[in-house]
C-alpha cells in the first residue's frame, strides 16, 4: 500500500458523521440511508454523499431493492478495525449520560454486545479468559484455538466453516474493557450457536445483549463462568 493510498482510506474514518455510520453498522445488520441519517442527526443529502464516499473507498458495500439502499460494512475485516479504533480513542472527558435512559443502554453495553458478528464487552472477555484458562484458546503467540478448543466446537455442535482468508481466531481489542476478546471464525460460530441456543438475547435498539437463566447455566457448565460475572 502506498503512503497515498493510507491517507486515503484514514480520511474515510476522520469525519463524525461517517464514523457515527460505522459504529452503527457494528452492529452487522444493513441499514438504510434514511436511518443512519436520523441516526447520526444528518440530513438525508448529507448521509447520501457520505455513504457514497465509504461505498467507493471499499469500506461499505450496499444493495438494493426497490426504492431502498442498503449499506452494510464491506467484510469482517473492516468491522474490526472499527472496533480496534473505537478501542484506542481514549475519550477526553468522561461525559456525563444524558439520561438514565442511555445510563442505562450504555451499561447494558458495557455488559454485554455484539461486535459484528461475534461476542463483545464483559461477557467476550469473560468468555474469552475462560477459554484461555482451560486451554482451548492460546494467546500467547497471538490468537489461536488448540486442538481441545477444535473439540470443544466439535462438543458443542457448532462447525467451523472456513470461508476466504479470515483467521479461525483472531483477537480484537474490546473498546470498553481495553484487552482483547475472540473474534474470526470462532467467534462469529460461538456468538450465533449462543443467539441461536437462547443463552444470549439481543435488548433494545443497539447491539447489547444479554445473558439469559440459560445461557448462564450453559456458560458455567461448558467454562466455568459464574453467573455473577456476567451480570
Amino acid at each position: 500500500m502506498a503512503a497515498s493510498d493510507l491517507a486515503a482510506l484514514a480520511a474515510l474514518f476522520a469525519d463524525e458523521s461517517r464514523a457515527a455510520f460505522l459504529l452503527a453498522l457494528l452492529d452487522g445488520r444493513a441499514w438504510t440511508a434514511g436511518e443512519l441519517a436520523r441516526h447520526a442527526g444528518v440530513a438525508p443529502s448529507t448521509a447520501s454523499e457520505h455513504l457514497g464516499k465509504l461505498v467507493a473507498g471499499g469500506v461499505l458495500t450496499e444493495e438494493r431493492q426497490g426504492r431502498h439502499r442498503y449499506v452494510r460494512l464491506a467484510d469482517p475485516g473492516v468491522a474490526h478495525l472499527v472496533e480496534d479504533l473505537a478501542a484506542r480513542s481514549e475519550p477526553r472527558v468522561a461525559a456525563p449520560a444524558g439520561s438514565l435512559r442511555a445510563a442505562s443502554a450504555g451499561r447494558a453495553m458495557a455488559r454485554g454486545r455484539t461486535c459484528y458478528d461475534h461476542l463483545a464487552g464483559r461477557l467476550g472477555i469473560a468468555i474469552t479468559e475462560a477459554m484461555t484458562a482451560r486451554g482451548l484458546l492460546r494467546q500467547d503467540t497471538g490468537f489461536a484455538l488448540t486442538d481441545r478448543g477444535v473439540g470443544w466446537f466439535g462438543e458443542l455442535g457448532v462447525p467451523l466453516v472456513r470461508k476466504g482468508r479470515r483467521p479461525v481466531a483472531r483477537g480484537c481489542l474490546d473498546w470498553t474493557e481495553r484487552r482483547p476478546h475472540l473474534a474470526g471464525i470462532a467467534g462469529a460460530a460461538l456468538c450465533g450457536h449462543a443467539l441461536d441456543a437462547g443463552w444470549c438475547v439481543r435488548i433494545g435498539s443497539e447491539r447489547a445483549v444479554k445473558v439469559t437463566a440459560e445461557g448462564e447455566s450453559a456458560l458455567y457448565e461448558t467454562l466455568g463462568i459464574a453467573p455473577e460475572a456476567l451480570r
